[in-house]
C-alpha cells in the first residue's frame, strides 16, 4: 500500500517519499543525505527502494542533500526547465547528467504516473506533483502562496493530500524576530499558504474525495502543530466534514525524526 513518509518537513529542511517498501519516489532532499537515510530507515524504508527524485523549486530548505545524492546515487532529478537552471547555476547538483525536465516524467522506472503542476512561489519555476499509483492518486503540494486555478484542477481528486500549512497569521504578525519585509513576502501570493487557507482548500478536497490529509512545511517560529491541525479540523467541521470519519488529518514533525503515515 502506497504511503506518505515525512523525512524532514519545516523552514528549515523538507523531504518526502511516496511509495511503499519495495519501490517509490522522493520528493526533495532538504536534510542532509546521512539525515536521508536515516530518517528512511527510521520509517523502515530501505534506501534502494527511492527510484527517482522530484524537485519542487531551488530553495535551500528543499535541495540541502541534492547534491550528495547525485553524487553517491546514480538517480534520475526531475525538474521543471527554470528549476532545473538554478540548480545547476547555483552548483547544488553534482551530475548534471542526471537532471531531467519535467516533460519526461513518463519515463520514470517505477510503476506510477506523476504529473506537475506549476505552484505561485517566489522562486524560479517551483511546482507541485501528483502521483497515481495503482491503489491511489496522491497529491504533494507545498510552497504557495494562493490556492491557483491550475493547483486546484491538478490536487482535487487524489485520495491523500501532503500539502502545506505554513504559518499562522497572528503568530507571524506579532514575531519581533522577523522583519516586516520578510513578513510581506511570506503573506504574499508568492509566499506560503497559511493555516486558515490550507484548511479553507482542504474543505474542497474533501468534498472532492479526500480523504487522508498530512499537514507539512510548518514554520518553526510561526506556526506549531497543534496550532495547525486545530485550524485545518476547524474549517472542515464547518463544512460538516468529522475528523476521523470523514477523513484523517495528520501533521508532519517540525522536528527531522522521521515519521510516517500509511495511506
Amino acid at each position: 500500500m502506497s504511503k506518505i513518509a515525512a523525512l524532514c518537513s519545516s523552514s528549515k529542511g523538507n523531504s518526502v517519499f511516496v511509495g511503499d517498501n519495495s519501490a517509490g519516489i522522493l520528493i526533495d532532499v532538504g536534510c542532509s543525505y546521512k539525515m536521508l537515510k536515516n530518517s528512511l530507515e527510521l520509517c523502515g524504508i530501505p534506501f534502494e527502494a527511492i527510484r527517482a527524485v522530484l524537485i519542487t523549486h531551488e530553495h535551500i530548505d528543499h535541495v540541502k542533500g541534492l547534491y550528495q545524492l547525485t553524487k553517491n546515487t546514480e538517480l534520475p532529478v526531475y525538474a521543471t526547465a527554470g528549476t532545473a537552471e538554478k540548480l545547476i547555476t547555483d552548483g547544488r547538483i553534482y551530475n548534471e547528467n542526471s537532471l531531467h525536465d519535467c516533460s519526461e516524467l513518463s519515463d520514470i522506472p517505477i510503476d506510477v504516473g506523476v504529473k506537475y503542476f506549476h505552484t505561485p512561489h517566489d522562486s524560479a519555476e517551483s511546482a507541485g506533483y501528483t502521483l497515481e499509483f495503482p491503489d491511489q492518486r496522491i497529491a504533494c503540494c507545498t510552497d504557495l502562496g494562493v490556492v491557483t486555478d491550475e493547483v486546484r484542477e491538478n490536487v482535487k481528486g487524489c485520495r491523500a493530500v501532503y500539502i502545506e500549512a505554513n504559518y499562522d497569521p497572528l503568530m507571524l504578525r506579532d514575531n519581533p524576530r522577523y522583519p516586516y519585509p520578510t513578513k510581506q513576502r511570506i503573506a504574499s501570493d508568492r509566499g506560503h499558504l497559511s493555516n486558515g487557507d490550507c484548511g479553507r482548500f482542504c474543505g474542497e478536497l474533501t468534498a472532492c474525495g479526500t480523504t487522508r490529509i498530512m499537514l507539512g512545511h510548518l514554520s518553526q517560529e510561526n506556526n506549531t502543530p497543534q496550532t495547525a491541525y486545530n485550524a485545518v479540523c476547524e474549517a472542515l467541521a464547518q463544512r460538516g466534514m468529522k475528523c476521523g470519519v470523514d477523513y484523517t488529518l495528520d501533521v508532519a514533525p517540525v522536528v527531522t525524526d522521521g515519521r510516517y503515515i500509511i495511506l
